[in-house]
């Protein structure tokens, strides 16, 4: 099985895209900020990661993450309410593979795991 990391500050959005990715057999992780997300990731690098942004911390993270060892394998998926194209150009240079515009329903994310070979 794959796993996936799921990292945002709100407890609810964490509960209801992990149900959403137990669904499509992901194991996952829950993280509520980007430090203990990159603590996970250096303890087990996911196959997977759905990121809160745009925050600063947010795009720290990824140059971090990107830096790590087997810190290019995970796709990085921004889950954002932010539709500002050269903030997501920006997250999207930091390292992140594709994005979600919240609310996200079971669809759109099986058809972004999908498209990055993860379904």
């Amino acid at each position: 099985m794959k796993h996936c990391l799921v990292v945002d500050n709100s407890r609810v959005i964490r509960k209801v895209a992990c149900g959403i990715l137990e669904q499509l057999h992901f194991v996952t992780l829950e993280a509520a900020d980007t430090l203990s997300a990159l603590d996970a990731c250096r303890a087990s690098m996911p196959d997977a990661i759905l990121l809160d942004v745009p925050q600063q911390a947010s795009l720290e993270f990824l140059r971090k993450l990107r830096r790590e060892p087997d810190g290019d394998h995970p796709v990085v998926v921004l889950c954002t309410t932010e539709n500002d194209v050269p903030k997501i150009e920006e997250a999207m240079s930091a390292g992140a593979d594709d994005y979600v515009m919240k609310p996200f329903n079971r669809g759109v994310l099986a058809d972004k795991f999908a498209q990055a070979g993860l379904i």
